[in-house]
């Protein structure tokens, strides 16, 4: 994409749009995940979820949008991020924005399960027809459903942040340490994700500290990245 001059968009705009993006993600998830649904969610009852979901419809609701605020900003990142690496090699930058928007897209179908939830107890007509015990088991399912499928989409978001991390350690005007940090989150994401599928009493806690380098590349976009001077690009 160019600007309105004509020319592509700057090293130093794409890596601070891409930081803001970032920061945005950050300022959102963790809201959603840490301090909405660990209030709402009990994994072992589903009729105390389901109680907490509907007394509590705008703040389920308020959720899903600042997930939805996240994956818009995924979807500039990965844009921004292209123009970033585009000089390490042009194709290579190009299949790591598709795979952040495959992940993007499967998180957005996720998301359909926690408006399903909306819709479900938006209806009393339901309530009357299949009665509370399986609403309840509805409103559990789907919210299941958002994770396992979440979950899938995070596999992907892994392999993304691979070849992310190869073109950061590739690139002369970026610390390889950065693109280390990003290919262990990437290898951590996969292999916390895939243990939900094939090992699911495995317990992966440790590699949560793991999968959070994309922080460190953040801070690197907002505070270094952000004043980099354009380089002649070039495609490998």
């Amino acid at each position: 994409m160019t600007n309105h001059n004509g020319k592509e968009l700057s090293l130093s705009n794409a890596a601070l749009i891409a930081g803001i993006s970032l920061l945005i993600m950050v300022l959102t998830t963790p809201f959603a995940e840490f301090s909405i649904f660990s209030k709402l969610i009990d994994y072992e009852n589903p009729t105390i979820t389901a109680e907490k979901i509907i007394n509590n419809k705008y703040l389920f609701s308020t959720a899903i949008f600042l997930i939805l605020l996240t994956l818009i900003a995924d979807v500039i990142a990965s844009w921004a991020l292209y123009f970033l690496l585009k000089p390490v090699n042009k194709s290579l930058s190009l299949l790591t924005a598709w795979f952040r928007l495959i992940y993007t897209a499967m998180y957005f179908i996720a998301l359909y399960n926690l408006l399903n939830i909306l819709s479900v107890i938006n209806s009393l007509d339901n309530i009357k027809q299949l009665g509370i015990e399986h609403i309840n088991e509805s409103i559990f399912l789907y919210f299941k459903a958002f994770r396992i499928e979440s979950s899938f989409g995070l596999i992907f978001f892994g392999i993304y942040l691979i070849l992310l991390g190869y073109l950061v350690y590739k690139a002369t005007y970026i610390p390889k340490a950065l693109g280390i940090i990003l290919t262990i989150a990437g290898l951590s994401w996969i292999i916390d994700n895939l243990s939900v599928f094939f090992f699911p009493n495995l317990d992966t806690q440790f590699l949560f500290v793991l999968t959070m380098g994309e922080l460190a590349f953040m801070l690197w976009l907002l505070i270094k990245g952000s004043r980099l001077k354009n380089l002649e690009l070039y495609d490998k």
